[in-house]
């Protein structure tokens, strides 16, 4: 066979194969078959998200996924511009923000988490305590002095530093910041009147960082600082957790265990759209400020090969991705919520057609 007779067949056999592809209406994979999707959003689950996709590709070669932690703020807006194939997000996407987008978008929820607050004052030798009023007046300012009345009736048996307080929050947007502030408002009317809830939010005072990383670096080199982050964080870089009175009385400590008792109560009551605040919960033993975190996807995919890819990944994710969530500080999702997700994960469409029948 001639080497031009050789180049003729293969340059029909390439105008074949794209034919082929713009009739079927599917765009296959690229890069020798390697399916690529890209996601960002919520630091929240960041340390989770990169032992997922770590664990993922040793039996998936085939499929790279790249998570930027960039804060659920950021998520939000880049799947509305769909400039990545999922985003990621500690709150429900409001129902104003909904209407923004271009197609449905669907909430799949992924583990449960806390949101701590976290403390340096290096000579306390136990964990601190506060009710929520006391966390709202720090937040709000009312409350400047480490070692204020209000402070001391929460912790009678610690002696606390005759010391200004340094407030560290989120800088950017944030759901560690829109979980926080959610608390917030259940808990202060003023707060709530003065401030407010959602990814930003204007503070009335502190120091802000750039995600749940830069406000842990914050506190641990900062003296007397006060600020809220993912638990994870907090327990990797071995900082302090504050215990904190819950609805019912008693000072919770942010557990696997108290995180899974406050989604257990509103278990029941999640709506069809998977949407839910869990923060504040009333049973005895819940940790009041804890969340679910989401992965937002439009529910009609644009590229088959690709859709696919991402509906196989989050279906691992919410099954055998689950046992990785307790060694990283995450609590798994309630059995009754993976069955909830199966059914949403069923319904994402690449042409009309389930791309996970």
């Amino acid at each position: 066979m001639s080497h031009a007779f050789k180049g003729v067949l293969t340059a029909v056999l390439l105008a074949t194969s794209l034919i082929f592809q713009a009739c079927s209406g599917q765009r296959g994979p690229v890069d020798g078959g390697v399916v690529r999707l890209q996601g960002a959003g919520a630091t929240f689950p960041n340390p989770l998200y990169q032992k997922w996709l770590s664990e993922y590709a040793k039996t998936n070669p085939n499929v790279r996924i790249d998570y930027q932690s960039i804060g659920s703020g950021g998520g939000i807006k880049q799947i509305e511009a769909r400039t990545i194939d999922f985003g990621a997000t500690d709150i429900p996407v409001d129902d104003q923000e909904l209407s923004n987008f271009p197609r449905e978008i669907l909430h799949i929820p992924t583990v449960l988490g806390a949101v701590v607050l976290t403390y340096n004052l290096p000579e306390l030798k136990e964990p601190l305590r506060f009710s929520p009023e006391v966390i709202a007046d720090i937040f709000l300012g009312k409350i400047r002095r480490w070692d204020d009345a209000r402070i001391k009736a929460d912790n009678p048996t610690v002696t606390l530093p005759a010391a200004d307080i340094t407030v560290v929050h989120r800088s950017d947007g944030s759901g560690t910041t829109a979980v926080f502030t959610d608390y917030l408002v259940k808990i202060s009317p003023e707060w709530k009147e003065k401030v407010g809830t959602g990814t930003s939010v204007k503070w009335p005072l502190g120091l802000g960082a750039k995600g749940n990383e830069g406000v842990t670096g914050q506190i641990k080199q900062t003296p007397n600082t006060i600020g809220y982050v993912e638990l994870a964080y907090a327990v990797q870089n071995k900082l302090p957790v504050a215990r904190i009175k819950n609805r019912s009385g008693n000072y919770i400590e942010p557990t696997l265990d108290s995180v899974t008792e406050a989604a257990a109560e509103s278990a029941a009551n999640m709506p069809a759209d998977l949407r839910i605040s869990i923060t504040d919960a009333a049973g005895a033993a819940a940790y009041p400020i804890a969340s679910y975190t989401y992965i937002l996807v439009y529910k009609e995919q644009e590229d088959a090969a690709k859709g696919k890819a991402l509906v196989d990944f989050l279906w691992w994710a919410v099954h055998d991705g689950q046992r990785f969530a307790r060694e990283l500080q995450y609590a798994p999702l309630p059995e009754t919520v993976v069955r909830r997700v199966e059914e949403k994960l069923r319904s994402i469409t690449f042409g009309g057609k389930p791309l996970r029948p």
